[in-house]
């Protein structure tokens, strides 16, 4: 079934109700009775809450409550948890500050919510909002992380002393510190990894409703991970059992990462309505996004790395503050530890590495995991180190990264990584022909020419994905495994649904998982649909991130697959009266090998379920279920080359060129995949270029809107040309790396490489806008 089985560019599904306006989101559902919620958020980044005066908003029209944070407290709904335990070098736990859903009696960042007010309508319930007084008493605020650990600084929680989160180190500081004593050159390079807002397409928003007399709760939210957010809510926050809460994440416009999480909002909202008697709908809007969905990367690092006379790698050293903002989120603590300093080794066959890590509350959103989250910025740190270094050493930096680059797998990294397989000279190779790098200094000699200053950035990326398998990430601290579940439902009449623990936001499930189905069966994908987002109907699942969907997801699919298929063999070669194992499945059919005798996929459903003549023993019915735990993660990896110029006059920057190669193991879709690519290679454009999260001395944010902070546009891309090379991931059964980060991973260093290379100079930071393009040119 070549035309829409795997490796075939199949036209998505999914994307017919979305271009038409047919999509279903959190904020088109209407329910019976339905209120609308507005919170009452902080003005100030740090603050006690003396006062809530709402007895004018309750006698407004339409009003139906107004809640507090010392509301939720009386009714003991818990706090926000973080979800993956990190351990100091001291052996001390990590230093959790309490978080509760709404503040009772401290704030801690602008947008921090204090009190809800419900009302018929959202206009007002916004109204209202303006009518409830609260008196603040205004504390010291911190929002710069050096800031924030020095002597005397203000203390966000009494739990974290000095507000450090914690202190954590691996890898072998002994080894690292021999290859240093030893070197013939020391590469030193400060850098920092600016924060980001997401900015998904949809923003969050969560509809609420309780069902009193089944009591009962309906959560329909924007969650890329449904059943860990039914988990969460019913384990930890006390909101209601998890057999009487239902959760439903139907179409979700965007997540990145920042729809993860279980926010105070959904919590509100479930325990309002319960509150009300009435369901509950909370839609975000920008502002509020900006304040509040959890900021990315945010990271100041010092690294250091040691060569021999050989331009060989022999030891790095990092030593890294992230910060975290005001409070813990759900897998913050992982993101600049296990998902970060585990991946500098990058594609180098390095000895010796030694990371520190040390984590920050300031009065700022909080951060957490953000497109590639962790990845991204080892991957900058490492390839920005690399530019560095082959300038500082004199050698072409293509050159360098090939005498460095691991060639022998599989691969044990100094800091736990176990690469499986690739071949990185391939993807470098394919990379340079692409953008003819052998040609490049005669169109910089020409550009001089023309006044323009031209540069050429190179970045070879690596990053794991699946974050699998289980044992391993419980051993390191994770709070749930992260395996994946799938169930295979035939139908009597040959359709099959595809119920699958994944959630797609954008990622094509609805396409490429039918097309796994397709390529097995022979069966049009029309005959086949996907199920995902709803915890009554689908069996527990673990949500996508991480580049798992395929890798993981997909192979929980092929198991039940494999079990269904089984069954089906059976009942055919009962039906032919062949042997079992004669039976091949070709083209919608089950066929005996050397014979024209042969039985359609349909019939062979019915014949499971009108039961009249199975196989001795044999239940009816054709419906399996699988749950796949991995054995290692995934390691997709690839190079990326950026070739630019910049007007020395202005500091902008133009592309043009960039090349991407990737090896991405085996591709299920690879229209599918490329768009991945070019969306993630826009978010690292855009965090080399243009987006900074920014806060003034006092924790108030200072781009809060798209008027402050700028996010991509077309013409500030440029047309990428793609190409990829394979290594077939050995971990699953179908070959499959991941390749939803990539583009963000590798993005920022090759864009960064070609800025510092064209304008000769290198102590440039992220975003590079004209201006600080144009600074960096001309100063002494």
């Amino acid at each position: 079934m070549g035309v829409e089985g795997i490796g075939a560019r199949v036209v998505r599904k999914e994307d017919k109700r979305f271009i038409t306006g047919k999509g279903r989101y959190v904020d088109d559902i209407k329910l019976q009775g339905m209120t609308h919620a507005h919170f009452i958020r902080s003005p100030h980044a740090h603050a006690k809450v003396k006062k809530i005066d709402s007895s004018a908003a309750l006698k407004m029209p339409g009003v139906v409550a107004v809640l507090t944070g010392q509301e939720l407290v009386d009714d003991k709904v818990g706090n926000l948890i973080c979800g993956w335990a990190i351990t100091s070098k001291d052996g001390s736990p990590m230093k959790m500050g309490a978080w509760p859903a709404m503040a009772p009696d401290t704030v801690r960042f602008v947008g921090q919510a204090v009190a809800v007010v419900i009302a018929d309508s959202k206009n007002l319930a916004r109204d209202a909002a303006e009518a409830v007084v609260i008196d603040y008493e205004e504390l010291p605020a911190v929002a710069d992380m050096q800031a924030a650990i020095k002597a005397g600084a203000p203390q966000l929680h009494p739990e974290a002393p000095g507000n450090q989160v914690y202190d954590w180190v691996i890898g072998d500081e002994a080894a690292a510190d021999a290859a240093f004593a030893k070197a013939a050159n020391v590469v030193k390079l400060d850098v920092t990894n600016n924060r980001l807002a997401p900015n998904a397409m949809e923003p969050r928003a969560a509809i609420a409703d309780y069902d009193a007399a089944e009591e009962h709760f309906t959560l329909y939210t924007t969650s890329q991970n449904p059943h860990v957010a039914r988990l969460v809510l019913s384990a930890f926050y006390n909101i209601a059992p998890e057999h009487k809460l239902r959760v439903i994440a139907p179409d979700v416009g965007g997540g990145f990462g920042s729809k993860i999480f279980i926010y105070p909002e959904e919590m509100v909202a479930l325990w309002a309505s319960k509150k009300i008697g009435r369901p509950v709908k909370w839609t975000g809007d920008r502002t509020e996004a900006f304040l509040t969905d959890a900021h990315g990367r945010d990271h100041v690092t010092h690294a250091e790395m040691a060569f021999d006379a050989n331009n060989k790698i022999t030891g790095f050293k990092v030593k890294t503050y992230a910060n975290f903002g005001a409070y813990m989120s759900l897998f913050s603590s992982s993101v600049p530890t296990y998902l970060y300093a585990t991946l500098l080794s990058g594609q180098y066959n390095i000895p010796a590495i030694h990371a520190e890590v040390i984590g920050v509350y300031t009065n700022t959103t909080p951060v957490d995991a953000y497109r590639g989250a962790g990845r991204p910025e080892a991957s900058y740190l490492i390839e920005r180190l690399m530019e560095t270094a082959a300038r500082q050493l004199k050698v072409d930096p293509a050159e360098l990264r090939r005498t460095n680059f691991i060639t022998q797998f599989p691969h044990q990294t100094p800091v736990i990584m176990a690469y499986d397989t690739g071949d990185f000279n391939a993807s470098l190779d394919t990379a340079m022909k692409a953008i003819d790098y052998a040609g490049f200094a005669g169109r910089k000699a020409k550009a001089k020419a023309d006044g323009k200053l031209r540069g050429i950035g190179v970045s070879c990326y690596i990053e794991a994905c699946g974050i699998a398998p289980s044992k391993a990430v419980g051993s390191l601290g994770a709070g749930v495994g992260l395996w994946e579940s799938a169930e295979v439902r035939v139908n009597p009449v040959g359709t099959i649904e595809i119920l699958t623990g994944s959630h797609s936001h954008g990622q094509g499930h609805e396409t490429t998982f039918c097309q796994l189905v397709a390529d097995r069966l022979g069966v049009p994908i029309s005959q086949v649909s996907i199920v995902h987002g709803d915890t009554d109907k689908v069996q527990f699942g673990m949500g996508t991130y991480g580049s798992r969907s395929a890798a993981v997801g997909l192979t929980a699919i092929l198991k039940a697959m494999e079990k269904m298929e089984s069954k089906a063999k059976k009942i055919a070669a009962h039906a032919l009266e062949a042997s079992e194992a004669d039976i091949v499945i070709e083209n919608g059919e089950f066929k005996v090998t050397g014979t024209d005798k042969a039985i359609a996929f349909p019939m062979v459903a019915l014949a499971a379920y009108t039961a009249h003549n199975l196989p001795e023993g044999m239940e009816p019915g054709l419906k399996e279920s699988a749950f796949y735990d991995p054995t290692n993660f995934t390691f997709p990896a690839g190079a990326y080359i950026c070739e630019l110029e910049v007007d020395p006059g202005t500091g902008k920057t133009s592309f043009v060129n960039f090349v991407a190669a990737d090896d991405f193991g085996r591709l299920i879709n690879p229209m599918i995949v490329e768009g991945q690519v070019h969306g993630g290679l826009v978010q690292g454009i855009g965090q080399a270029l243009l987006e900074h999260a920014i806060y003034d001395a006092n924790g108030q944010p200072v781009t809060a809107s798209f008027m402050d902070y700028a996010m991509p546009r077309a013409d500030d891309v440029p047309s990428f040309s793609l190409s990829h090379t394979t290594t077939l991931c050995p971990g699953n059964p179908l070959g499959i790396k991941g390749c939803g980060e990539a583009g963000a991973i590798g993005a920022s260093a090759a864009v960064i490489n070609a800025i510092t290379d064209a304008i000769g100079k290198n102590n440039l930071e992220m975003p590079a806008t004209p201006d600080r393009v144009w600074r960096t040119i001309h100063a002494a």
